[in-house]
């Protein structure tokens, strides 16, 4: 299985619309490609800006191919992404899951 972590960076006057966005649109997408067995955002606060990370499981490059197309280290940013976004990450990362005690 292959984690693969996705880092944003938002105003934090933007974030509450932002982690909608993330639920009602990245979530469902992830969730939607075979291979994909979760998805979840994580959130953190600062004064000026919030960061979100997106850490999804996957059965194997396949699966992720069949999500972010054949350069599976590249980031895949949605058109909404350019109203939230301070910048945009050129690259993910991935790691081998070697342990776990969940349903992924």
């Amino acid at each position: 299985m292959i984690c693969r972590i996705w880092h944003g960076v938002v105003p934090r006057s933007s974030a509450d619309a932002y982690a909608r966005f993330l639920e009602r649109r990245a979530i469902p997408d992830y969730r939607s490609v075979s291979g994909n067995r979760s998805a979840a955002v994580l959130r953190r606060d600062e004064t000026a800006v919030t960061h979100f990370m997106t850490v999804t499981h996957w059965d194997s490059e396949d699966s992720i191919r069949a999500f972010a197309g054949d350069d599976v280290l590249k980031a895949r940013y949605y058109p909404e992404d350019r109203d939230y976004l301070l910048e945009f990450e050129p690259l993910v990362q991935h790691f081998v899951v070697t342990a776990s005690d969940g349903p992924a």
